[in-house]
């Protein structure tokens, strides 16, 4: 029996330790790489946020806790994790696991994302609410560098700035995009990837 096999809930990953998550991070790849060959989905930019996922739902308790995965098309390991692994043979198909998080598919799927740059403004209107309720959850965004480009999520950053409204953003910086990322955000992060201070930094990490 494998880890994969014995998770069925964010909750099945709390107790793991640094060792057994490195090797749910390696079952999990290979589940992704032999499901996603037989039905096509997005598979690179999947297996790019595998540790990611695992960290966001060992530190966050969702679905209290609100992630908002930006496009969808990151969203496997979510759903893998979150009970859905044995749809993965209908990822895509007629009636079956849906490509994107889709709200009406799991408790876990907090926002339906379909087009892109949505994340950021759909954590900050969630985060609104929870304040105006006086309630207490984290709210994050996940969002990629091709993503942050779009001027639905410079202008959700923008009134951020402003709002004095406690949310995370998490940068899933990985270079990649449908297209050639361009205008004054791609260059800000190009320039910041080959800063000598942040490669030193990442290879003493």
């Amino acid at each position: 029996m494998t880890i994969l096999d014995g998770v069925n809930s964010p909750e099945d990953i709390k107790n793991l330790n640094f060792g057994q998550l490195e090797q749910l991070a390696k079952e999990i790849r290979q589940f992704l790489i032999e499901k996603v060959s037989k039905t096509g989905g997005h598979l690179a930019s999947n297996l790019g946020v595998v540790e990611l996922t695992l960290a966001l739902h060992k530190a966050f308790n969702i679905p209290e806790d609100k992630v908002i995965f930006d496009v969808g098309h990151q969203a496997y390991v979510h759903k893998i994790i979150t009970g859905r692994k044995d749809q993965f043979d209908t990822l895509r198909q007629y009636n079956g696991l849906s490509g994107f998080t889709r709200a009406s598919e799991s408790k876990y799927d907090i926002f339906s994302a379909g087009h892109s740059s949505t994340s950021i403004s759909a954590a900050l209107g969630m985060a609104k609410t929870r304040d105006i309720n006086g309630e207490n959850y984290s709210v994050v965004a996940v969002i990629g560098d091709g993503a942050l480009t779009g001027g639905m999520a410079l202008e959700a950053l923008n009134y951020a700035g402003t709002s004095n409204t406690n949310f995370i953003v998490i940068l899933n910086d990985n270079e990649m995009s449908i297209s050639k990322n361009v205008g004054g955000m791609a260059v800000y992060l190009s320039k910041r990837r080959t800063d000598p201070r942040y490669l030193k930094f990442k290879k003493t990490m």
